[in-house]
This record gives C-alpha cells, structure tokens and sequence, in this order.
C-alpha cells in the first residue's frame, strides 16, 4: 500500500486515537467482538497489521498473548504505540511497514489480525495483502480482519454523527474500489476522519481464495448492542439496528 493519503491523516489526527480505554464508536461495536472471536491466545505469537497506536495489541497481551508484532503505515502512529507499551510494560515490537509486503519470515505468527485496515485497500492490494498474512501464518494459524460493513453506507446516506461514509450518491456496485471518505466519533466528543475503499462481499471471499486460503471463513456482522444503549443511548441510538461492521476470522490450514 502506497498510500500517502492514509499515511497523512494518521500522522495528522495520532493524537486524537491515543486512548486507554474505549473512547470511538468502534471500540465498543467492533473490536470487543472480534476479541471474542480470536478465543484463547494464551501464549501465542501475533502480528497486529494496522496496528494504529497500539490499543488493540495491548489488549491481546494483556489476555494473554506470548509477543505481538504491530506494523502501520504511519510514523506517528507507531511513536504512539512504542511509547504506550513501554509504559505498560508489555514488550511488543512496533514498525512502519506495508501490509503488502509484511517485513516477515515465512511461518512466524499464530495469528494475524488486521483492524479496520482493509477499508484502505483497494481490491488488488487487499488480495496482495491477503497472500502475504497466508504466508506469515504458521499452519493451523488464524486470520482476523474487521471492516466497515459493506451495505453500511447504503443504508446510513446521512452524514451525521456518530459515524457516515460519503458515498456522493454512487450506489452499491458503482462504488466498487473507490474511496470515501467518512467520520467516525468518540464519546468524548471528538470526531475522526476515516475513509473507506468499498469492496462488494464477493470481493472479499473471492480475494481470500486467490490468496489461497481454502477454508470456509466465519463471519460475523457487528452493530449496535442494548447494552451499549443502557451505556449512552443518545450515542448509540443514530446507528442502531444498522450493520456497522463485518468480522471474518479464516483458518489457515
């Protein structure tokens, strides 16, 4: 991914992401799930792409995970999470790098996890991607990515808080591998640009089996919970009974 967009918002906005506790829409409705569906990493090696300030790598070692590498395109970002860690104590290794081409021997994680990283691809650099996380993963390995969900911004055209994508009135398949940009919002009043290349559903089924993983991936659609409205109702409320995001967690055999 040769993406000096991407790469500009994140060393611009590092700051806003730092947080230690669940702050972003997000950190409640998505990645609580997806740490359900990696189980037990008790003594696993993980490499967390995307990886941001660290906040999903902190969590994995604190349930229990053996080393996390993390990988993001951006600086900032990287500085970020270096420095949190040291401060936890956790001992996780951190670098710049492209998900494209994963600066890893063949065979070296247990799991792979990629966190809302895959909405910066576009489709051919998405299946690049794929085929190098199929190559780091140790046989019997799991891969875990999160995406915002591909009907989300058919069926929320509104672009208000606490999260849109702009579509500019394109549908669902004239909007294939183009990007969007968007916000997404923290409960503590701040507002984050995201963006959003839009793939179809097939594109990532399809994509993942030209990587060669042949297994029957599990998929998980995420949103709004009641106990997240019980929290914040008038938070949550704008977005719920809406799909926010799609898990896809696939074995590598």
């Amino acid at each position: 991914m040769n993406d000096n967009i991407t790469q500009e918002i994140y060393d611009k906005n590092a700051a806003s992401w730092e947080r230690r506790e669940p702050n972003s829409l997000s950190d409640f409705t998505g990645r609580p799930p997806v740490f359900d569906l990696c189980g037990d990493v008790q003594g696993i090696d993980i490499l967390d792409i995307g990886c941001g300030e660290g906040y999903c790598a902190r969590i994995l070692k604190d349930m229990g995970a053996s080393q996390i590498d993390g990988l993001d395109i951006s600086e900032e970002m990287i500085e970020l999470a270096k420095r949190q860690d040291q401060q936890a104590g956790h001992g996780s290794r951190f670098r710049v790098g492209n998900v494209e081409e994963l600066p890893f021997d063949d065979d070296s994680f247990d799991m792979v996890l990629g966190m809302f990283v895959y909405n910066y691809l576009h489709v051919d650099e998405m299946e690049r991607s794929f085929s190098e996380v199929k190559r780091v993963l140790r046989p019997g390995g799991r891969f875990i990515f999160a995406v915002p969900h591909p009907a989300f911004p058919q069926i929320k055209r509104s672009l208000n808080p606490p999260f849109y994508f702009d579509f500019n009135g394109k549908g669902y398949f004239s909007s294939r591998d183009i990007r969007h940009h968007g916000e997404i919002s923290c409960r503590d009043g701040k507002r984050l640009p995201v963006q959003m290349v839009h793939k179809l559903w097939q594109d990532y089924f399809e994509r993942l089996g030209a990587a060669g993983f042949t297994n029957m991936p599990t998929i998980r659609e995420l949103g709004v919970l009641p106990t997240h409205l019980e929290l914040d109702p008038d938070f949550f409320n704008p977005v719920n009974d809406i799909p926010l995001h799609m898990a896809v967690l696939i074995d590598h055999s």
